[in-house]
């Protein structure tokens, strides 16, 4: 009776450690063709992304600028600038060497005239910095008032239709810059921008027709926005004339009294032209300034405030929201 209890002790236990075998095999081998489907796939993106550059590298070699055909017209930039030269030195001397620029008109709104040596030093950054036998053109258009509504002016010698307006105090990288031209020559009509903000009905007032303004931080957590700031912003150079002869001269008027809210006064000129939203491009900032009017206190309450007075004036709300966000997909590994 022992032995066979023995026997059949040593069966059962042979027969356990043949399943267990049979088990750790099957194992072993799903293991196995697991990591040999990860090594193929891991060597097929591999080859993609090969594949990719030869091809790219390929076509650079064929055309020195695929991106920027040379029979279209570029953009011009026009700075709004005050009593911060090295900060105009440095932003000029920056964006002169971006491929479609083609002038730069510098908003000058000071009670002196620029000086010689500014111009000549201007002057020796765009001929330096511009390539491929470029003629950047530079101009200073002198304003006897101060005024913020001298961004927006007529130009009257501008030869682009695509203008760039931009703050003497925020840099782009011209990647960036070049890739919101890209985006702008697809809707001309509208704001094509790097700062996005948003507006919002105020649900504490009972009559709903007030309005809030939010600032990035409204945009981040909503997710919309309705207006994209002309500190750095591409549009037609049509609106500089919309903006200064049809643009009701009330809004001017509050805009030069409070110095304040051109950027929003433009916003709104260009949606009530449009009935569209703007488009937000995506792109790395670089402040080198910080005396700028949005760092004063209140400024969200000022910007709140000038956004219902431009919807009275207009008599109806012409901002339009939206989550669209335009971003260069050369510049990431997955869309």
């Amino acid at each position: 009776m022992r032995g066979s209890c023995c026997f059949f002790f040593n069966r059962r236990t042979e027969q356990r450690f043949r399943l267990l075998a049979i088990s750790t095999v099957k194992s072993a081998r799903r293991i196995n063709l697991l990591l040999c489907f990860c090594i193929a796939l891991t060597l097929l993106l591999l080859l993609l992304l090969l594949a990719a550059a030869n091809s790219s590298t390929t076509a650079n070699r064929s055309r020195p600028h695929p991106r920027f055909p040379l029979s279209r017209k570029g953009y011009s930039i026009v700075m709004n600038t005050w009593k911060r030269y090295d900060l105009l030195k440095q932003s000029i001397t920056h964006y002169s060497s971006c491929p479609r620029l083609e002038s730069v008109h510098i908003v000058w709104s000071e009670p002196d005239p620029p000086s010689d040596f500014l111009i000549k030093f201007l002057n020796h950054a765009i001929e330096s910095e511009s390539t491929d036998g470029r003629h950047v053109k530079l101009k200073f258009d002198i304003n006897m008032e101060d005024s913020l509504n001298n961004r927006f002016k007529e130009v009257k010698d501008l030869e682009t239709d695509a203008v760039f307006s931009i703050d003497d105090d925020v840099i782009f990288p011209c990647s960036s810059v070049e890739f919101a031209f890209d985006v702008w020559q697809s809707a001309p009509d509208t704001m094509v921008g790097f700062v996005p903000r948003v507006h919002w009905l105020d649900s504490s007032e009972g009559d709903g027709n007030k309005f809030r303004y939010g600032g990035w931080w409204s945009v981040w957590w909503t997710g919309t926005y309705s207006m994209v700031l002309s500190k750095a912003a591409f549009f037609h150079k049509k609106y500089f004339s919309l903006y200064t002869n049809e643009m009701p001269a009330s809004i001017r008027e509050y805009v030069t009294t409070n110095r304040n809210c051109e950027d929003i006064a433009m916003s709104f000129l260009v949606a009530n032209a449009t009935d569209a939203p703007p488009i937000w491009v995506k792109g790395k900032i670089f402040e080198i300034g910080s005396t700028g009017i949005s760092s004063l206190g209140g400024h969200s309450e000022r910007r709140t405030e000038c956004v219902n007075k431009f919807t009275a004036v207009y008599g109806r709300m012409p901002l339009v929201s939206t989550s669209v966000k335009a971003v260069d997909s050369r510049n990431i590994w997955f869309w």
